[in-house]
């Protein structure tokens, strides 16, 4: 075929399916977006901790911008990854918490098996402008048998956990776990290495540091120094926890210099930030480990405290996002994340056949346009934030346990329990530790922000509640008349637990 007729071959194609248009001048950033899993906001070196060895994504930082008030949509996993995938509040989709595989768990938190593909998703947003997409790691969006893989979102190539599917490679050997990001990361950067021409969309959604963590002898040696003394021949829950987050910037480190030696650095966005905040002793697959810190906040997660919900957001698009830079003031939601990249990827919003009327013009969207936020102009948000979380929080301790309805606007955060059984106000730029109730100085605020939490409560899907949701009562002792009974209770106590 003459040259001539080649052009003219792919205009006809161009205008026929404007999104199979080849276009060798595509000047389109590409999109990375790296989610860890219950990595607390206080787990990295650039976000002041100063134990943990992170420099991967220091420098990462250093080249960027850091995001102070970056908020996910829940404090718990599948919620907040709907969150991302169709910029919506994940109670408005009526997934409340973990979506599992087996079983009549979802059923009984009253929520579907999967997240409904009839949803507009930004994975199929940039997969019809054009885009290569690919989803490597955990999805945790619908693992039940009946359940779509992630090629039914607009995914070109995937390989996951806690998904159908093609599965992330090398599952179930030994120490897969500990060697899961760096498996994530192979399938990724052969991803790259296939589209590296663009544009293309690439979701890094690592599955640690959730526990359980069993990192290996050679991971943990970096911190031997956190070793136990006293001579106990145990690990030290220190070198477990930060040994997983050491391994993971390490990949990432590999995942970046790949994008440099493919000379795609200066058009590609890197994105990296965590689902929700880390979990805690009680929890007993982090009973050996759960030391993840929400650095200057109160929470974790299951909590709506800021350390269940506020993460580390870092960004990287180099003579695009200032380099160096730190916004303590702009307040963005992984909800916005949708219509954001859509700006950035010249993706036009497309209705769902189940959206309905958005706050921000965008029908079924939650989340607002921040595109001149991560490109280094601060602005205040136009719309409040929103969350729930209906069930036990049975694994913090009371300080941790937040009422179950919260919402931000400003620099107010109210969180409130329906009946108003706890009602709590803070200036969260103040007052980042959530300490001093602020509700009986402001009741105007209160009345405020508490009606339209209310609202959007009551238009939520109806479902189960925790006997417990939004309770911190502590079994306080209390007296009891002595008779003959309480000291054989005791004995026979003393004889089941010697």
């Amino acid at each position: 075929m003459s040259v001539t007729r080649h052009i003219v071959a792919l205009i006809a194609l161009a205008l026929v399916n404007p999104a199979a248009r080849v276009d060798a001048q595509d000047s389109r950033p590409n999109i990375v977006f790296i989610l860890a899993d219950d990595l607390g906001w206080g787990d990295l070196g650039c976000f002041g901790n100063n134990h943990v060895l992170t420099p991967r994504l220091d420098q990462m930082a250093y080249e960027g911008m850091r995001f102070t008030q970056f908020y996910v949509a829940s404090p718990v996993c599948s919620p907040t990854r709907a969150a991302f995938m169709t910029g919506r509040f994940p109670s408005e989709l009526g997934i409340h918490t973990a979506l599992l595989c087996e079983g009549e768990w979802n059923e009984d938190h009253g929520m579907p098996d999967w997240l409904s593909p009839q949803y507009l998703t930004v994975t199929e947003l940039l997969h019809d402008a054009g885009y290569a997409v690919g989803v490597f790691g955990k999805w945790h969006l619908g693992c039940h048998p009946s359940a779509p893989d992630p090629g039914s979102y607009g995914v070109d190539d995937h390989a996951t956990q806690a998904s159908n599917g093609p599965r992330v490679r090398n599952a179930g050997t030994p120490y897969f776990r500990a060697h899961s990001t760096e498996y994530i990361v192979d399938e990724a950067i052969e991803f790259i290495e296939q589209n590296s021409d663009g544009p293309f969309m690439l979701n890094v959604w690592t599955i640690l540091p959730h526990s359980a963590l069993d990192p290996t002898p050679e991971q943990l040696s970096v911190y031997a120094h956190l070793a136990p003394s006293g001579g106990v021949p145990w690990v030290g829950a220190w070198q477990i926890y930060y040994a997983t987050i050491t391994a993971i910037d390490e990949q990432i480190g590999r995942l970046l210099d790949r994008i440099e030696d493919l000379g795609l650095t200066d058009n590609t966005i890197v994105i990296f930030t965590s689902d929700n905040g880390p979990a805690g002793m009680y929890a007993r697959p982090s009973s050996h480990s759960g030391v993840g810190t929400g650095g200057a906040f109160r929470g974790k997660k299951w909590s709506l405290y800021e350390g269940g919900v506020r993460m580390p957001l870092i960004v990287r698009w180099p003579g695009h996002v200032p380099a160096g830079r730190v916004d303590d003031t702009s307040v963005i939601s992984i909800v916005d994340l949708l219509p954001t990249f859509s700006t950035l990827a010249e993706a036009p919003l497309v209705n769902g056949p189940l959206d309905i009327e958005g706050t921000m013009g965008n029908p079924g969207l939650d989340g607002e346009d921040m595109s001149d936020v991560l490109l280094g102009t601060p602005r205040a948000r136009v719309t409040p934030l929103m969350w729930e979380y209906r069930f036990t929080q049975m694994h913090l301790l009371g300080i941790h346990r937040s009422p179950l309805l919260a919402i931000r606007d400003g620099t107010w955060k109210l969180l409130l329990n329906p009946d108003l059984s706890r009602v709590e106000l803070y200036d969260v730029v103040s007052d980042t530790w959530e300490l001093h109730n602020r509700a009986d100085d402001h009741p105007e605020v209160v009345a405020q922000l508490a009606t339209a939490a209310l609202v959007w409560h009551e238009s939520l899907p109806v479902g189960p509640y925790a006997n417990d949701a939004g309770a911190n009562v502590y079994p306080w002792p209390q007296s009891v008349l002595l008779d003959d009974s309480v000291p054989m209770r005791r004995a026979a106590a003393r004889r089941a637990h010697p």
